[in-house]
Formats: structure tokens, sequence, C-alpha cells
């Protein structure tokens, strides 16, 4: 029964008139499939990359990287104190230093805001300011252990004073590149990767 069946309704015979060539089969080119394969990556690339990212996530980002370098500007004392021409740099910053240290709770709540107003929200706020913002973060997270350092030991003088005055400019410095690297990033619609923090910013962000 099953082969009257395959007989009678899927192997018909072809009607006369028929005729196969080529063009009855029509097929896309080999070249065409071979391209498709890289508009593909360079798509994704260019997603990857935040040059999509509208200028209003743009500037978003970029002020992002602000938090970290305005909690941790004090490591900078000995660096502002022995070479002046730094704090001609940050004069345009003293308004939103001065403003950040009004309040003991002001890096506490910026924190709280940042976290789950912005990274923790992706209904409102796109990934790449969320990952920009997560980067900030954890950048500022990570301040903890020179202040740690700092408060444990507090030296006055001699060899331990001098290793304390190098990891503070350390630091400062970081926080400094991080800020210029990471806004100028921003802005030009590119994703920065900071050393240390990109990894741990993936990860939090979905």
């Amino acid at each position: 029964m099953a082969s009257s069946l395959l007989s009678s309704s899927f192997l018909r015979p072809l009607p006369p008139s028929f005729s196969f060539s080529p063009k009855t089969l029509s097929l896309p080119h080999p070249h065409i499939l071979l391209r498709r394969g890289p508009r593909t990556a360079v798509a994704a690339r260019a997603k990857n990359s935040g040059s999509g990212a509208d200028p209003p996530d743009r500037i978003l980002a970029a002020a992002c990287y602000l938090y970290p370098f305005l909690d941790g500007v004090q490591y900078g004392r000995y660096v502002l104190a022995q070479f002046p021409a730094f704090q001609v740099l940050l004069q345009p910053l003293l308004p939103a230093i001065r403003l950040f240290r009004s309040s003991p709770f002001n890096g506490f709540l910026l924190f709280l805001t940042l976290y789950f107003a912005v990274v923790r929200n992706p209904s409102s706020f796109s990934r790449y300011v969320r990952f920009n913002t997560m980067q900030a973060i954890v950048l500022d997270v990570l301040l903890i252990f020179p202040d740690l350092l700092e408060r444990t030991f507090n030296p006055h003088q001699g060899l331990a004073l001098d290793l304390l005055q190098s990891v503070d400019s350390t630091v400062f410095f970081f926080l400094l590149v991080s800020l210029v690297y990471g806004s100028t990033s921003c802005l030009l619609g590119q994703v920065p990767r900071l050393p240390i923090v990109a990894e741990a910013a993936d990860r939090q962000v979905m």
C-alpha cells in the first residue's frame, strides 16, 4: 500500500511539455554567498565599536568618567604641590570638585544613582551608556584599596612616606588618564576599554 501511495502521489510523471533547463532552478550566485559573511562581520564590529551611539548617549557616557576622578582627586595632592601646571589644567573642574566635596554623602548617593538608575535600567539607557557607566563605577570601587592602605599605615616621614606618595600619584595619574581616554573615546563614538575594569563591567552589563 505504501508503494502505491508513493507511485500515485509523489512520483507522478512530468508532463511532456516540461523541459528542464538551468534557468528552471535559480540559485544565488556564489559570489553573493561569499560576500554575506564579511558584511555581517563588519556590521557586528560596527555595533561593538559604538559608532552607532547617538550624541546624547555619547555625552552621557563621557560624563560618567568624571565620577571616579572627582572621588579620587585627593590622591593628586602631591602631584599638584610639585607641579603647579596641573592646577591650571584642573581649573575648569573646580566647580564640580567643590560640589562633589560639599557633602560626604554625595559620592555614595551618586554611586546608587548611577548603578540602579542607569546600569540596571536597560529599558531607558542603551548598553553603550550602561557599559561606560559600569566602568566608571568599577574604577571608583577600586579606590577602596589605596584608601585602606593610607588609613592603615599613614606614614609621616621616611621611606614609607615616599612609597605612599608614589602610590597616590600613580592612582591620580591613572584616574586622570582614564578620564581623558574614556571621555574622549565616548565623544568620538568609540568604546573605551580600561585595563582591569573592562572585563568586570562586561559581566555586570546584560
